[in-house]
């Protein structure tokens, strides 16, 4: 595939009212004083997007998908362009950033002024990379696959009516080695602050946090892992530079000189932003993306564990100063129980624990729910699931990670016509949501269904497949009523007789955003009043 194609889709999600990418056309007032009127809903103007580089193996095959749901976007405009980003090897961890200094690098170099010596190489530096593809309709995903190990990190923007909820999918499959699997993951928003409860320094696991920068200035990282007893390993996790438009793989057993599985990772930046993601691969079970859990919270929901999940590891951490003591319940399609011998976890302060609930879904689709299992002012924590289908050599890992509800619309790319399965759970009141499938990337008329889903249940569903679908195609989840609600979606795919599947998450895609009313009002420049 060549660079061009390469360049096609983009990746995460920076949420314009979060980052600050947001431009907004505030309401008409009609010079009306607006008093303590309600602030308005209006769609984003500006979505960015990151995906790290998918693999390093020669026999990877990449999928890049994105789409932007029909719906919020406004005016008649709008592109959605992406481009690559360099692909940098691990450097040490340090606290200098200061570029060297070619003068006392190297003090036989030239420093003639280049205008006064005509013969001095004065090539400019290489232009940044430009967007290559917009996005031409809301409604109607692109897709285009990547071969080998070369395809770089992206980078993109959505404008004007393609930004609001704009989301793209990266799907890589590895049918041979012991960390043979299929990787998937909705790419992730720049960021300053991330957990990853579930990564692991063992020797049979090789986990990745890929730093990628979207930004024209570096950034500078750091990386905390918290184990059972603590904070564990050196500083070599501080101090990493990030360089400006860039992705940074950091290979987490050199920050620790003891191996040790069920640990915390917290990445945090002291300068800039980065997005995060840790790239896992088991030489026993296979391989996938852990994406960052839900802030830090009291009560926490993980949906979408499959139905014939062989062993669900749940790995938590309570970050603050406080022990979090929390109960342990599945919502199935009944109803919501408490898994036998599991009813609580203890979590101590600034600790990770872990607990092996085992098959706990029983050939039943559930969700798991975190909460306090005390009143009183809960204690916030970060959480995340290692789910594992299959046995002995035929095994395959994913990753559920804590997140947030649905909202009011959530989307995730790449779903094909078989294999697709979408998990809805409405840990409290019940709901009604509705579930529209896209065109598909090569054709196909949108579907849409609603369901309800009954409090304190999760239905798993096969989704609808849009009429006459070629390609592949986009799932929309809406909340109609009721809720909150909180969904997943698993896609499985045979490869050489292992059943590999990946778990992504669809929180709230914040496509609109309250933006307050206002009027010009000069009077406050008088000092009298």
């Amino acid at each position: 595939m060549n660079r061009t194609t390469l360049s096609l889709i983009a990746a995460t999600t920076a949420l314009v009212a979060v980052t600050g990418f947001a431009a907004f056309s505030a309401p008409d007032t009609g010079g009306q004083a607006t008093g303590t009127a309600a602030p308005a809903r209006l769609p984003v103007e500006r979505t960015s997007l990151l995906c790290p580089a998918p693999s390093t193996s020669e026999v990877a095959e990449t999928t890049y998908t994105s789409v932007t749901p029909q719906g919020t976007g406004t005016g008649a405009t709008g592109s959605a362009g992406t481009a690559e980003l360099n692909k940098a090897d691990a450097v040490p961890a340090t606290d200098d950033t200061t570029p060297a200094d070619p003068k006392k690098d190297d003090p036989k170099k030239d420093t003639k002024d280049p205008k006064k010596d005509p013969k001095k190489d004065t090539k400019k530096p290489p232009a940044p990379a430009k967007p290559v593809i917009t996005l031409k309709e809301p409604g109607t995903p692109v897709s285009e696959t990547a071969s080998g190990g070369e395809a770089p990190a992206l980078v993109g923007t959505a404008t004007g009516r393609l930004a609001p909820g704009w989301t793209a999918q990266q799907t890589t499959s590895l049918s041979v080695g012991g960390a043979r699997g299929l990787l998937g993951m909705s790419c992730t928003a720049p960021d300053t602050d991330f957990w990853f409860p579930g990564v692991s320094t063992e020797a049979s696991r090789q986990d990745y946090v890929h730093l990628t920068n979207p930004d024209d200035t570096a950034a500078v990282a750091d990386i905390e892992l918290y184990g059972k007893d603590g904070k564990v390993g050196s500083d070599e996790g501080e101090g990493i530079p990030v360089p400006a438009r860039s992705s940074v793989p950091v290979l987490l057993s050199t920050l620790t000189a003891k191996p040790a599985a069920g640990l915390t990772a917290h990445v945090t930046t002291r300068s800039g932003r980065v997005g995060a993601v840790v790239g896992v691969a088991d030489e026993k079970a296979g391989s996938d993306w852990l994406g960052a859990s839900a802030d830090p919270a009291g009560s926490l929901v993980l949906p979408g564990i499959p139905a014939d999940a062989t062993d669900v590891t749940l790995v938590a951490y309570a970050p603050g100063q406080e022990d979090a003591d929390l109960k342990v319940q599945l919502a199935g399609a009944e109803g919501t129980i408490t898994p036998a011998g599991h009813e609580t976890l203890h979590v101590k302060a600034g600790m990770t624990a872990s607990v092996d609930l085992a098959d706990v879904t029983k050939g039943e689709a559930g969700s798991l729910l975190l909460s306090p299992s005390q009143a009183g002012t809960p204690t916030p924590v970060v959480a995340a699931l290692r789910v594992v289908r299959g046995k002995g050599g035929k095994q395959e890992i994913g990753f559920i990670p804590a997140t947030g509800p649905v909202g009011a619309r959530a989307s995730v790319a790449d779903n094909r016509a078989k294999g697709s399965t979408l998990s809805v759970t409405a840990p409290g009141a019940a709901a009604n949501v509705k579930v529209t499938a896209s065109a598909g990337t090569k054709g196909g008329e949108p579907v849409t269904k609603t369901y309800t889903i009954k409090a304190g249940t999760t239905q798993a569903i096969t989704p609808p497949v849009p009429t006459g679908l070629k390609g592949s195609y986009a799932l929309t989840v809406e909340t109609v009523s009721g809720g909150p609600v909180y969904a997943a979606r698993t896609l499985a795919l045979t490869q050489d007789g292992v059943d590999a599947f990946t778990i992504q998450t669809l929180p709230d895609d914040r496509g609109t955003v309250l933006v307050p009313k206002a009027k010009e009002d000069l009077s406050i420049l008088d000092a009298k009043k």
